[in-house]
């Protein structure tokens, strides 16, 4: 079992694009020390802010060079007191061939860029790499840069790993009223940070790393939550876009109802997808009919939620718990192997220790120490919730109205996602939120990807996104998983690194 468990997280790691080790995360203490004062004046516009005269100074760490640039605090004071911003580059391998810099997103929000680029640039395309200096970068907040803290891991697992009943209105007023003092000790450890972590003010930091890398335009590839950023970057700098490709589409402008629904219908597809290839392989646990299969998967989650399994050194494994370690596994067909594993283990043995250590995975949790490795669990919520502008409140009503729309849509997986209040609660909003996209019209052509067995980022995301970007092609994957460029085939590869490299865009509804 332990083999098969190293072999996991092996094989996740190649799905995710993630790098086999991460920075050191440090915490954000005494809110006077987490930033660093920049030049005072008068308002002024924020391209005009002092940080876009900065310099860059590289250094080598390991096979990449890495950098620290300054942004400041709160976007709406341009010149005001700073905090960190970490960047990293792999040099184009063919000086000749160079266009600029390629800066790359791993989504999340709250996934580590720096951690992506090692991984990068072994699944890109040779052509690519050979034009562009890849650049990945850690957003405001999230792991290398200035980090947002929001407690240790005993007070992170009380908030984020209960699993709550939400059945009367007392139940809902006091799951709002933790989510506020959750967010309250957020700002008590991370100062003023923790409220302009929004995403349109990350997409503000990347216009200052092109300026600072010499570049007239921003060239970018972001996957998943990416994507908005990249949309967001387009709909505020719409004459700096360059070659910009949005792959993993998310359509953030959807309400969070539909969002929640076309993901909890991702998943439900993904498993049903499983469990036809599961009845092929040898050993599957699953009874040969998919519909009594399906039963078997949704009885063990909702026995996880109402009575728990154990691992395997005792460690609690609830709803919650058990659902992050199965759908973890979705994201990539060539992590089926370990779901059925993980099953197996379940109906076979009573235990759950497959699925907590995914589950770990997913959370970037050591399963073995209790601690995380990084802050990405709640900077996911922190930008998230930031970026929720006008999300109504949670009532009895609408909470039983969100859980039969997620129900119709995922028998499997629809209570989870209606089991918690989501924003309600959280004390502040995005300063400059995007609500449309209007100004991105103007902006180069965009490409924009879609997956059409996505269980994250549905291909019907990718679709309206594109149509919201007036600008933009529309370039399908037929396949399983998450995202596209890098984990998927050759002719997706070709279709990209035509676009970037030499500007060719594929015809719209283009299909790999």
């Amino acid at each position: 079992m332990n083999r098969r468990l190293a072999a996991t997280i092996a094989v996740l790691t190649a799905s995710f694009l993630l790098a086999a080790c991460t920075p050191e995360r440090t915490q954000l203490i005494p809110e006077e020390s987490a930033v660093t004062a920049a030049p005072t004046g008068e308002a002024i516009a924020p391209e005009d802010s002092p940080v876009y005269q900065q310099e860059v100074e590289w250094s080598r760490c390991g096979e990449l060079e890495c950098a620290t640039l300054q942004v400041p605090v709160d976007w709406t004071d341009p010149a005001g007191p700073t905090v960190d911003l970490a960047i990293n580059r792999h040099g184009a391998t063919d000086p000749d061939a160079r266009l600029g810099s390629l800066l790359i997103n791993p989504g999340g929000p709250g996934g580590s860029g720096l951690d992506l680029t090692e991984s990068f640039v072994v699944s890109a395309g040779e052509d690519l790499l050979a034009a562009y200096d890849v650049i990945g970068f850690d957003p405001r907040g999230v792991g290398a840069s200035t980090p947002i803290a929001c407690g240790d891991a005993e007070q992170i697992d009380e908030f984020f790993l209960t699993d709550l009943t939400l059945d009367t209105q007392e139940q809902i007023d006091a799951a709002v009223a933790s989510t506020t003092a959750f967010a309250e000790r957020c700002r008590e450890l991370s100062g003023p940070l923790v409220e302009n972590v929004d995403t349109s003010s990350a997409a503000r930091d990347m216009d200052v790393i092109r300026a600072v890398l010499g570049d007239d335009q921003l060239h970018y590839l972001g996957y998943s939550y990416g994507t908005q950023l990249g949309a967001v970057y387009a709909e505020l700098f719409p004459a700096n876009v360059g070659r910009m490709v949005l792959d993993g589409a998310v359509d953030f402008l959807l309400p969070a109802v539909e969002q929640a629904a076309g993901q909890a219908r991702g998943f439900e597809g993904a498993l049903m997808n499983f469990i036809d290839w599961c009845r092929g392989e040898e050993g599957c646990p699953l009874d040969p009919n998919p519909e009594r299969a399906a039963a078997q998967v949704r009885d063990i989650a909702l026995t996880a939620r109402d009575e728990g399994y154990e691992s395997l050194d005792g460690s609690p494994v609830n709803g919650n718990v058990m659902v992050y370690g199965m759908v973890v596994t979705m994201y990539d067909q060539n992590s089926w192997v370990y779901l059925q594993a993980g099953l197996d283990e379940v109906i076979n043995e009573g235990t759950a220790d497959i699925f907590f250590q995914l589950a770990g995975f997913y959370l970037d949790k050591d399963p073995a120490t209790g601690e995380y490795l990084s802050n990405s669990q709640w900077a996911f919520t922190s930008i998230g919730c930031l970026d929720a502008v006008g999300d109504e409140p949670t009532t009895v009503a609408s909470l039983d109205q969100m859980r039969a729309a997620l129900d119709e849509a995922s028998p499997t997986f629809g209570w989870w996602f209606a089991s918690s209040v989501g924003c309600d609660g959280w004390p502040w909003e995005a300063k400059e939120p995007v609500t449309a996209l209007e100004a991105a019209d103007a902006a180069a052509p965009l490409l924009v990807i879609g997956t059409t067995n996505d269980p994250a980022t549905p291909v019907e995301w990718a679709e309206s996104l594109s149509e919201q970007l007036a600008s933009s092609e529309l370039l399908i994957f037929d396949g399983e998983g998450h995202t596209a460029y890098g984990r998927s085939n050759q002719c997706v590869i070709d279709a990209v690194d035509g676009y970037l490299v030499d500007g060719q865009m594929p015809v719209s509804g283009t299909r790999c």
